[in-house]
Formats: structure tokens, sequence, C-alpha cells
């Protein structure tokens, strides 16, 4: 098993040049075939981790969700990234609290996103929490990512100029990488990445496009979110309707 140490500085140099693929798995079955696979890291992906509960995104506790990612930690040699959410909390203190806790559990790399409900954190609100957690993350003194998140597309709001510059904010404030989730046109990422100053990450989901397409914009990382998850519970659920309709499996 690879230390911690070599974990980190190998998920820090991935960010430094080039383009890798970052999937998303939601147990250690998934982790481990996804690192049989050939994958340089992996990322958490908060839906399909409540979906293996039996729950919706976002219904895990932040006590479930640090037991989740110290467990992924321990079944892969790879770097693990994690979806922190919005960081388990409304004061950038006790974003901070959590962002500790949650470097405790060995991972490489979180994100923090500038949810609030259905809406946005304010602006100034949502850079201080980003400045917490990178507080957090030097008193620690772990070579861990942070990644900022700005959820405006996600949530139905597609103002570019808006998420540009809430991301250039919360690089300001101390993101080590960017990330605006919801994006599908690949002509939009690209004047994302090029008004950045900082790693993006993209998210491949319904985008219709290739890693490469990607790389060859400037993307740096590339995440699928829930789609391995969603795939899988696709096909479970149409499996174990035949089951139940029909007594039988698919042939």
């Amino acid at each position: 098993m690879s230390s911690l140490v070599d974990r980190r500085a190998a998920f820090r140099a991935l960010h430094q040049s080039g383009c890798f693929v970052l999937p998303n798995p939601w147990d250690g079955g998934s982790a481990i075939r996804l690192a049989k696979l050939g994958f340089k890291a992996l990322a958490s992906t908060s839906a399909g981790a409540a979906w293996a509960l039996g729950r919706a995104d976002g219904e895990m506790s932040a006590d479930e969700v640090l037991a989740h990612l110290r467990f992924l930690v321990g079944v892969t040699d790879l770097p693990v990234n994690a979806d922190f959410e919005s960081g388990f909390a409304d004061s950038p203190e006790g974003v901070a609290h959590n962002v500790a806790r949650c470097i405790d559990t060995g991972v490489a790399g979180l994100s923090i996103e500038d949810r609030l409900g259905a809406g946005l954190y304010p602006l100034e609100e949502a850079a201080r929490r980003v400045r917490a957690a990178r507080a957090a993350i030097d008193r620690s003194r772990q070579d861990v990512i942070l990644v900022a998140r700005c959820e405006a597309f996600w949530l139905g709001q597609p103002d570019l100029d808006m998420t540009i510059a809430r991301l250039l904010a919360y690089g300001s404030a101390g993101a080590d990488c960017l990330y605006a989730p919801g994006i599908k046109e690949l002509s939009v990422i690209e004047r994302l990445v090029k008004s950045l100053d900082k790693p993006v990450n993209a998210n491949l989901s319904g985008t219709g496009v290739a890693v490469a397409d990607l790389a060859a914009i400037g993307v740096r990382r590339v995440s699928v979110g829930g789609a391995l998850a969603r795939a899988t519970w696709t096909a479970f659920d149409g499996i174990a309707a035949k089951l139940a309709s029909a007594g039988r499996l698919p042939g």
C-alpha cells in the first residue's frame, strides 16, 4: 500500500500538465475495478454514494460521508478526490472544521461547492468558505488539492460570465482547481478554460464528446460524476424488473 504522502504528491503532479480522467466509484467494488483498469486517480460521487444507501443525493450526513471516504481510501492505492458537497456547514468556520476532518480520512483532494439549497451562496460568502477550506488545508500541512465548484449551470443558471467571475474569486481565495459542472457545450467549456488561471475539471457526462476533445481545449482533469453509478443502477433496475414481472433473467 502506497503512503498517503506519495498518493498526494502523485495527485498534485497530475494537475501540473496534460489531462487525466478521474472516474467516480461509489463503493469498494467499483473503486477496485476502476483501479484495475489503469486510471491514475479516483473521485467519490455524492450521488452514487447516496444511491448505494437507498437515498437521494445530498441526504448523507457529514459523518456518513467521512466514513465512506475513509473506506474508499482504504481499498485502493490510488489518490482519492472527495466530493465534499458544500462542506456540511453554513459558516466558514464550520467548513474549515469539516475540511480538517475530511483531510484526516486520507483523501488527496476535496471539492467545496457554492450551492445553498436551490441557489448559490452570495459571492463574498462563497469565497470566504473557500478561503476557510484553504486555511484548514494549510494548517494540516498535508498536500491536499482544493477544488472549488460553481454550481450555477447545474442549478439551471447558465450564466457563463457569472460563473467565470465566481471561479476567479475562488481561485484567488486559494483553490487549486476550478470546476463548473453542468456545462455541456465544448465551446462554452473552452471559453471557461481560457478565462481561468487554474487547472479546470470538466464533467464528461452529457457532453457527447471524448476525453481527447476536452484535453485539446486545455481541460486538466475529466470526471463523470454519478454517470457510472447511474448506468449500473439502471441496468440493475431493468434486470430486477424482468425477474419480478416475468420470473426470468434477460437472455
